[in-house]
């Protein structure tokens, strides 16, 4: 194995060791909006009574979400 093997190995394992923390904060994020919201009963809202508004608002914030992530994860 040579040193430009190791270069794009370390470039592999360091995009999937910030994949998994990046995934590890959108779902935690995901989580504590659920939590900060516990009247509404967002996964109720959704499956049971079919919200569409509630799945718009839930889409723009996981964007949100996704979108600090990225910069955050970029640098």
């Amino acid at each position: 194995m040579d040193i430009l093997e190791l270069i794009q190995l370390k470039y592999v394992v360091g995009a999937i060791v910030y994949s998994a923390i990046g995934i590890a904060i959108f779902a935690a994020g995901f989580v504590l909006l659920d939590l900060l919201t516990p009247r509404v009963g967002v996964w109720r809202e959704l499956v049971e009574k079919q919200n569409v508004a509630m799945g718009i608002f839930l889409g723009a914030i996981a964007l949100g979400i996704a979108i600090i992530v990225a910069a955050s994860i970029h640098g």
